[in-house]
């Protein structure tokens, strides 16, 4: 084991930046190998796959709301030593993959339909994936776990298993009444301000706080939060009032009767205890109608479990690679 690890090839808090720049980066460098592929409708999509020494099979990360795969190094470094190929992409219009035309303010995020990242999903799958080693798993977050839902329910018996990290069944609207949000972004869509942003977000303004971040590790915050301000790419913060009004929809689409019975993946989700950006509730009734499906409640977690501090991150991550490799009790 190498010194700032621990047993999971996570890394330890003290000295975090420097064994992320000096030990975990380089070493992912060596097996990564980048692509741009054309998405739903030609967008592009920024691709990165990396290869185990004797994969057990092939993992895809499925970045949340204005994330993107960089952002989940520590995890795929993990992985790969767990013996995953791992297949991670900036979803459209986030990172390195492209932009809606008209969308020149690189920290607005916006989709017109979320069944484009569906399609998106569909397209990795059949061309960056198509050939790396069975069973294939998925450990989604947030956003990308509402994606990976609209896919399982469509596409039985592609993913073996489903780790989703306080996946978006359903979003905090901060008690507004959904048909109230659904209707002033409706209004705002009526107006020609669809791809405009949503009125409360501001623009990307440079280092975020802490305190209000969804993170509770602090050594993982500021890392990534450096790497962020240096990099415009990475500066997505606020949604367009269509992303919005389709983040509205999602729970209606995941939860419409006889779709959720249609995954046959084995589905574990973890909820934040903490978590303000997403309702654990939704995500209880996705689970009790799964037919293969369990929760766990992490605790002392905020909506970025992964970015926890090390007494959350190392145990929870440590039943996640159990799950993800079918040794879960």
């Amino acid at each position: 084991m190498q010194d700032g690890l621990n047993e999971d090839f996570l890394v330890r808090s003290e000295h975090y930046a420097k064994t992320m720049e000096e030990t975990v980066l380089p070493a992912l460098m060596t097996r990564q190998r980048d692509s741009r592929i054309k998405g739903d409708g030609g967008r592009e999509l920024f691709c990165s796959f990396f290869t185990a020494d004797h994969p057990i099979g092939t993992a895809l990360i499925m970045h949340g709301f204005t994330e993107n795969a960089f952002k989940f190094s520590e995890l795929i470094y993990s992985l790969v030593h767990a013996g995953f190929n791992v297949c991670a992409y900036d979803q459209r219009g986030h990172g390195r993959s492209g932009r809606d035309e008209g969308i020149d303010d690189l920290s607005l995020t916006h989709v017109k339909d979320f069944n484009e990242y569906v399609r998106d999903m569909e397209i990795v799958c059949d061309t960056v994936m198509k050939d790396s080693p069975k069973p294939w798993v998925v450990f989604c977050h947030s956003m990308g776990g509402a994606v990976t839902g609209l896919f399982l329910e469509r596409h039985p018996g592609v993913f073996a298993r489903v780790a989703m990290c306080a996946p978006m069944i359903a979003p905090n609207r901060g008690g507004t009444p959904c048909f109230f949000a659904k209707g002033l972004c409706r209004c705002a869509k009526l107006a020609g301000k669809g791809r405009q942003r949503l009125f409360l977000s501001k623009p990307y303004a440079g280092p975020e706080d802490f305190a209000t971040s969804a993170a509770t590790g602090r050594e993982r915050f500021d890392w990534y939060d450096a790497i962020k301000a240096a990099n415009p790419l990475y500066h997505n913060n606020g949604p367009t009032y269509d992303w919005t009004l389709q983040s509205l929809r999602v729970s209606r689409m995941l939860l419409w009767p006889g779709r959720v019975e249609k995954i046959d993946a084995q589905v574990h989700v973890y909820s934040a205890a903490l978590d303000t950006v997403v309702l654990t509730s939704g995500q209880q009734r996705f689970v009790k109608r799964l037919r293969h499906g369990a929760l766990t409640v992490v605790q002392d977690a905020k909506h970025e479990i992964y970015r926890s501090s090390d007494d959350v991150l190392f145990p929870w991550w440590h039943q996640v690679l159990a799950f993800l490799k079918g040794e879960e009790g």
